[in-house]
């Protein structure tokens, strides 16, 4: 009995240790563990303005209509959020037919694989 008592109160201790390191870190970083921040500069951040161009690449690779391609004009906000890789979402700004328009893109980066992957792609709601 007594042993299962101590085994219950060393239990409880170590998940009391987790909650308290874990809100530590939280503390810390100023946000969710694993939630998105924003991205600062991001027009003098070559490395989004680069995923910002291969998102509509990969866009104009995939469109059947080739009128409605767009050309890349400039990534104007991004977010980031650790993943299994680090995924971004970014506003672009682009021309389709001559006319501006802005699109929201999500990319994860695996660094360690060297990939990048287009998830989704489509008309910016706001």
């Amino acid at each position: 009995m007594a042993k299962a008592v101590l085994g219950m109160v060393a239990l409880l201790a170590f998940f009391f240790l987790v909650v308290c390191s874990s809100r530590v870190v939280v503390g810390l970083g100023g946000g969710k563990v694993g939630g998105r921040t924003e991205i600062k500069d991001v027009k003098k951040n070559k490395e989004v303005q680069d995923l910002g161009r291969f998102s509509v690449e990969e866009f104009n690779r995939n469109q059947k209509k080739k009128d409605l391609a767009l050309v890349f004009s400039e990534v104007v906000e991004a977010q980031k959020q650790v993943v299994s890789g680090i995924k971004y979402y970014l506003k672009i700004a682009a021309v389709q037919k001559g006319m501006p328009k802005t699109f929201d893109a999500v990319v994860v980066v695996k660094a360690w694989a060297r990939s990048k992957e287009l998830l989704t792609f489509a008309p910016s709601t706001n």
